[in-house]
């Protein structure tokens, strides 16, 4: 049932947690370093577990196959789409976040020109490639072509289905590397069950910042409405703030893939945990 290097954890009594090293400290947590954990020789006859294993690209043939198993994932494939894939969450969010158009084929730039204009973002339906500028901001048809051509090459986003976006104007906390997109005023935000369990920047490394009471307000809010419409158990909104102070989606994914960036995974899991005892009594 298990895949090398992975490992079944009950964490507290209360929540089962697949899990496996990836190399990433913004995205690994050692679990039985900061709560009871076991690792019961014999299982339940059936038991829903957290995957935090990184992504697996064949996400749907591995809920199949622990399924077999009497292991269910907290996301069934089709959740897991609409966490993770913008076309998939997108027509629940149009008034929340930019107008988006995407291509299964990579599309001329005279296409894109028709449908958005220029400037756009530019990323795959799940992600973006290591916040390269340069596959992301694109000003005209010329830088378009190259990085059309940049895409059918790179090992994250040859995969992924085109996603061309609206630019808007963001609230600026830094410029960043040349090459890397500049550090917007956005913040990653997790939702168990509908209910926030973390929050924090974004852009965690470099020029600190934080919000406001009233920013919290607004951008928490902004969160739970998108919690309450896509509507799966383990969900991260992010959401950043426009230079005219409006608050917008950037992107939702599956939590069980998603890195921390700024959030603390301690309270984090502290807080799903001590949701998961409310919903046992």
């Amino acid at each position: 049932m298990l895949r090398a290097g992975e490992d079944l954890l009950q964490v507290e009594e209360r929540l089962w947690v697949l899990t496996a090293p990836t190399g990433k400290g913004i995205y690994d947590f050692g679990f039985d370093r900061f709560f009871a954990c076991r690792r019961p020789y014999q299982l339940p006859a059936s038991l829903e577990v957290v995957a935090r294993v990184g992504v697996w690209n064949d996400y749907e043939v591995r809920y199949r196959e622990l399924a077999a198993e009497g292991v269910t994932l907290v996301h069934s494939p089709e959740q897991h789409l609409l966490a993770t894939e913008l076309p998939y969450w997108y027509p629940r969010l149009m008034d929340l976040t930019p107008r988006s158009v995407w291509f299964d084929e990579r599309p001329a730039a005279k296409t894109v020109e028709t449908e958005l204009g220029w400037p756009v973002f530019v990323k795959g339906a799940r992600q973006t490639s290591r916040h390269r500028k340069s596959l992301s901001i694109i000003e005209g048809p010329e830088q378009f072509e190259v990085a059309m051509a940049a895409y059918a090459t790179d090992p994250i986003l040859h995969w992924q289905r085109v996603v061309c976006r609206e630019l808007r104007p963001l609230r600026r906390v830094e410029e960043g590397a040349p090459d890397r997109i500049p550090s917007s005023f956005e913040f990653r935000t997790f939702w168990w069950r509908g209910e926030l369990v973390g929050w924090g920047p974004y852009w965690w490394q470099g020029t600190p910042y934080t919000m406001t009471e009233a920013e919290q307000h607004e951008a928490l809010g902004l969160g739970r409405e998108v919690a309450r419409r896509v509507d799966v158990p383990f969900l991260v909104v992010d959401v950043a703030q426009e230079v005219s102070g409006r608050w917008m989606v950037i992107e939702c994914n599956d939590g069980q893939e998603s890195g921390y960036a700024g959030v603390s995974p301690f309270a984090l899991w502290r807080n799903i945990l001590d949701l998961e005892l409310k919903r046992s009594r």
